[in-house]
């Protein structure tokens, strides 16, 4: 198993980037590792977020863009490997403007591959989403499902895969896809669902219930994904897509609901609100491929999960609620 020495992360300080590198530099870590973040601290990148390994020896940030080539090029020449979460990642914000979604998460890849190719690096990891297939009405979609993006982020996210996995078969790059479903948890940014939940009913606030609140969603801690993605890095496969799955599907509804009883409120503090453009009804990962071929199990119960971050954000309102207040949420 080569679990290389020297790890470059872009998108570190985001969500789940951040908890992967406190994963990769923390006592469940594989140990003498070296970790660069590259983040180019967009609204939703935090340094905070890596506050609990600024300290580490092995630890190095770089204030940049995934879309320099010169830097990118430095970067890469002094790494063994790359695990890349660097991308815009809001469906609605990509609705409003899709040309930053287009920028970062098909020509920063791009640039990022190249890098790759040129400086010989041995792995590369793209971290993906369940939302470049579409909507699916029944049953689970498996890894060799055609790709059907109904939104900008979704179109530009399987736009990125693609090129990433043609850099495999045009060039021989190691590359491994992992596409997960819904992540939640701690050091969410508070303009996706969760957290946004939580942190209005912690404030007393009102939440939306997008259309009918029959869309459904799988979910997955955080935690659990970075643990999968760190699978797939030390022992996938060459050109492979995994499917990280949390196991848990529930309506939008359905999470309304648990999330007003973790947070002591009920349904009049919900607003229903006209459906977004391009709202895909349901996502199913089937992810029995990562679990036969590596192991793979979430390990986070959802409600045990749900009841640790609705804590974790009432004792961290200083963490969140400038956020909040950057996003003008």
């Amino acid at each position: 198993m080569n679990t290389a020495s020297r790890v470059l992360v872009t998108g570190g300080a985001g969500f789940i980037g951040s908890a992967y590198v406190r994963m990769l530099l923390g006592p469940d870590g594989p140990g003498h590792t070296q970790v660069t973040v590259l983040d180019k601290l967009t609204y939703a990148g935090n340094p905070a977020n890596l506050d609990a390994v600024r300290d580490h020896p092995g630890f190095a940030f770089v204030h940049g863009d995934v879309c320099d080539p010169a830097l990118v090029d430095k970067l890469v020449s002094e790494h063994d490997q790359i695990v890349h979460f660097a991308a815009e990642s809001h469906v609605d914000r990509s609705i409003l403007a899709a040309d930053a979604f287009v920028r970062t998460n098909v020509l920063g890849t791009q640039t990022l591959l190249e890098a790759a190719v040129r400086n010989g690096v041995s792995r590369v990891v793209q971290i993906s989403t369940d939302e470049v297939y579409g909507s699916i009405d029944t049953g689970s979609w498996t890894e060799e499902q055609p790709l059907r993006p109904n939104s900008p982020y979704a179109a530009s996210k399987a736009s990125a895969d693609l090129i990433a996995l043609a850099h495999h078969r045009t060039h021989g790059l190691d590359v491994r896809v992992t596409r997960c479903s819904n992540n939640y948890g701690h050091h969410q940014f508070p303009e996706k669902v969760v957290p946004l939940f939580i942190t209005r009913l912690l404030d007393g606030g009102r939440v939306p219930l997008y259309g009918d609140g029959s869309h459904v969603r799988d979910w997955l801690h955080v935690d659990d994904h970075v643990r999968a993605v760190e699978l797939v890095r030390t022992r996938g496969r060459a050109g492979e897509v995994y499917h990280v799955g949390g196991g848990t599907e529930l309506s939008n509804r359905e999470l309304t609901a648990a999330l007003l009883d973790a947070c002591g409120a009920d349904w009049s503090r919900v607003d229903h609100v006209e459906d977004r453009k391009g709202h895909d009804r349901r996502y199913s990962v089937d992810w029995t491929k990562i679990r036969d071929e590596l192991g793979y199990r979430p390990g986070r119960d959802f409600a045990t999960g749900l009841a640790e971050t609705v804590a974790w954000y009432a004792e961290h309102r200083s963490w969140w609620q400038p956020l909040a207040a950057r996003a003008a949420l």
